[in-house]
């Protein structure tokens, strides 16, 4: 069986490992360096997998077909709206960094179908079910957002502040899944708190890119940050913000974007 992985970054060939390792037919589409080939690789697939960098999304989903099973993997997406021209898709997201997959290190992540679960299946690999596909993409694009603001507080990984911060941001989540709908309790998920947590940290990116913006508020990132596109998208007025959510106050008020 074909499965087509569209991205292929670092979490896209850590997937692409176990399904390989699983004797499955893999094929990446690089968007960054081979655009006319998407056609050729989502063909004769069985299954997609999303794993393109957020911004990249409006452009690749318009030619993936919509009568194929999609598997949206990509962290960044606040909402569901763009998936509606599809018949069947689901979503990946959880605290689990590309590295530690492909060295096979315990991994929990959250998946809305059970289909992904047989797909993934191994021995390190722990999935969590739920039917909420928006809050699972809305906690894997917020928890970015707070993990910048952690940098830029220079908040350290189980100190008593960060372990507040924690709490106030998982709060902040809650409220605002429930403002555009989703179920409040998904944060409670791998994917929320447990996301979060491995977010607001030394290795991520967006940690790191927090970090860089305290010491040169003109710092401009090479590398896709993927807090910063979701923050764009909420300032864009993609979801509904309720008032009074002080962490996100501050870290919109902090980058102008």
């Amino acid at each position: 069986m074909k499965i087509a992985i569209l991205g292929a970054g670092a979490f896209g060939t850590a997937l692409g490992g176990i399904l390989a390792d699983k004797g499955y037919d893999i094929d990446y589409y690089d968007v960054r360096i081979e655009k006319e080939r998407l056609a050729d690789v989502v063909h004769d697939a069985v299954y997609i997998i999303l794993c393109v960098p957020s911004e990249a999304v409006p452009y690749v989903l318009p030619h993936v077909p919509k009568n194929k099973p999609l598997i949206v993997a990509t962290k960044g997406i606040l909402s569901d709206g763009i998936f509606t021209e599809f018949k069947d898709w689901m979503v990946l997201s959880g605290p689990g960094f590309a590295e530690d997959i492909k060295a096979g290190k315990h991994t929990v992540l959250t998946v809305t179908d059970a289909r992904i679960t047989e797909l993934l299946k191994a021995e390190y690999m722990e999935f969590e079910l739920t039917d909420d596909k928006k809050g699972v993409l809305m906690c894997g694009a917020l928890k970015n957002v707070y993990a910048i603001l952690a940098g830029l507080w220079d908040l350290q990984r189980e100190s008593y502040e960060w372990m507040q911060f924690i709490d106030g941001a998982s709060a902040e989540m809650r409220r605002l899944l429930d403002a555009n709908g989703a179920d409040a309790r998904t944060v409670e998920l791998a994917c929320g708190v447990g996301d979060l947590k491995l977010t607001c940290g030394e290795p991520s990116r967006n940690y790191e890119f927090g970090e860089m913006l305290r010491k040169n508020r003109d710092y401009q990132p090479t590398k896709t940050v993927e807090g910063l596109s979701a923050l764009k998208r909420i300032n864009r007025g993609e979801i509904k913000v309720p008032k009074g959510l002080k962490l996100l106050e501050e870290v919109r008020n902090a980058i102008k974007c």
